[in-house]
């Protein structure tokens, strides 16, 4: 299974809006994706999951999926995830 480690770029962490745009984008891939912090790993199409964990700039996540075009849905939303949409 396909995976990045990436450091989150948004100034404010994923809050609502980022969260929300990074959901979208995980839902539209039809794939199975999962967000690991720390020890908690979640359905990454959870927006109340990926809030629940207080997720701030600069903190690592892992984004793993599975299914074919894995690679470039992980591609597509860690260019997502480094990028400071509260810039």
């Amino acid at each position: 299974m396909p995976e990045r480690t990436v450091t989150i770029a948004s100034a404010h962490g994923l809050h609502a809006r980022p969260a929300s745009l990074f959901v979208q984008a995980v839902t539209a891939s039809g794939l199975p994706v999962q967000l690991t912090k720390g020890d908690k790993t979640l359905n990454a199409s959870s927006i109340l999951g990926i809030i629940s964990l207080g997720i701030n700039h600069g903190d690592e996540i892992t984004l793993s999926a599975e299914g074919e075009n894995a690679d470039a849905v992980l591609d597509s939303l860690v260019e997502i995830l480094t990028t400071d949409m509260d810039a």
